[in-house]
C-alpha cells in the first residue's frame, strides 16, 4: 500500500518536511488548497513546487486544487509546469470546493457553477495533455487554438484523482479519475462508493479497473493510543467549524500503531491502493506523530 504524508501548515519548512518524508519512505507528500479558508491555507501549486525542489524521487500530490476558482488554462500550465520541474513526479487532485462561498466571491466565480466549470476544464485539461493544440469555445472558457509547450513529462499528463462525496463526485470521478480519494468515510461507503465510480467509468467507455481507490484520512497516532483521539478530534472540529466528538469513530483515524494499521487494513481491504496520512497538527507534536507512524506503520503497509 502506497502512503501519501500531508506537509504540515508552516510553508517555511516545506521543503525540509518533504526531503524528511522522502527519507522516512514515503511514497508521496500532498497538500491541500483553498483561496480562502477559516485558518491559514496554502497554494498547492507553489507548495509542491518548492517540495520538487528539495527531492528527487518522492511523488508530489494536490490533495485537492479546487479547479473551479482557476481559469482552465491557467490550471493546466501551471499542472503541467509543476510535472516538468518536477520531473515528471506530479499528481493532480481535483475538487469543486463549496465549503467556504466567500472564496468563489472572492475569485470571481458563481458556487453554484462549480461543478459545471469543473467538467468543463477537466476536458480543457485533457485536450492540452493530448499533445495537440486546443480549440474551445464552451460555457466559461475559450481557448483559441493553442498548446502548451513544453508539455508535461507524463503521458498523457499528471494522473488526476477526484474527491467528493455527492453522486456528481461520483459521475466525475467515473469520467475523468485515475484515482477516486474521498475522505471522511467509513471502509464500507469507501467499498460501496468505489463499485459506483467503476460502473460510471464502464458507462464511460473506460475501462473500470483503470481507476484506482485512495482514502485520505486527518490522523493522529501515540504508542500508547490515549491522547490521538483528543488531538486529532481537537484539530478537525477546528477545520470545519463543527463538532466532530461523535463523528470521530467512524470517520478519523487515530489510536495506537496496531490500532491505527488495523484501520488503514480496512480501507485496503475496501479497495485503498493509496492512504493520505494528513497529521492534525503541526510543529513539535506533528513530528512526534510522523515519526510514530514512520517508525511503527509504515513498514507493515508497505509490506
Amino acid at each position: 500500500m502506497r502512503v501519501a504524508l500531508t506537509l504540515g501548515g508552516d510553508q517555511s519548512k516545506v521543503a525540509e518536511e518533504a526531503r524528511q518524508a522522502e527519507a522516512a519512505g514515503f511514497d508521496m507528500v500532498a497538500t491541500g488548497e483553498h483561496l480562502f479558508f477559516h485558518g491559514p491555507v496554502p497554494n498547492a501549486f507553489v507548495s509542491l513546487a518548492a517540495a520538487a525542489g528539495a527531492t528527487t524521487k518522492i511523488r508530489l500530490l494536490s490533495s485537492l486544487t479546487v479547479l473551479p476558482l482557476y481559469p482552465p488554462a491557467l490550471a493546466a500550465k501551471l499542472a503541467t509546469s509543476l510535472d516538468q520541474v518536477s520531473g515528471g513526479r506530479f499528481d493532480l487532485g481535483v475538487g469543486v470546493g463549496g465549503e467556504f462561498p466567500d472564496e468563489f466571491t472572492a475569485a470571481g466565480v458563481e458556487v453554484k457553477e462549480r461543478g459545471a466549470r469543473t467538467n468543463e476544464a477537466l476536458e480543457i485539461l485533457k485536450a492540452f495533455w493530448s499533445g495537440e493544440r486546443v480549440q474551445h469555445k464552451g460555457k466559461f472558457a475559450h481557448v483559441p487554438g493553442l498548446a502548451i509547450k513544453p508539455g508535461a513529462v507524463q503521458s498523457g499528463g499528471p494522473p488526476l484523482w477526484m474527491g467528493g462525496r455527492k453522486d456528481a463526485a461520483i459521475c466525475r470521478a467515473g469520467r475523468y479519475a485515475d484515482f477516486w480519494m474521498p475522505y471522511m468515510y467509513t471502509p464500507e461507503q469507501l467499498a460501496e462508493s468505489l463499485g459506483k465510480v467503476r460502473d460510471e467509468a464502464e458507462r464511460a467507455g473506460r475501462d473500470p479497473q483503470s481507476v484506482r481507490g485512495a482514502i485520505y484520512c486527518w490522523s493522529a497516532v501515540d504508542e500508547d493510543g490515549t491522547q490521538s483521539k483528543q488531538w486529532v478530534v481537537d484539530a478537525v472540529s477546528t477545520i470545519y467549524q463543527q463538532d466532530f466528538s461523535k463523528l470521530a469513530d467512524r470517520y478519523l483515524l487515530f489510536g495506537s500503531p496496531d490500532q491505527v494499521a488495523a484501520r488503514v487494513a480496512e480501507y485496503r481491504d475496501a479497495g485503498a491502493e493509496t492512504l493520505v496520512f494528513a497529521p492534525v497538527a503541526d510543529g513539535r507534536r506533528r513530528q512526534q506523530i510522523v515519526d510514530v507512524f514512520a517508525g511503527h506503520v509504515l513498514p507493515n503497509l508497505h509490506s
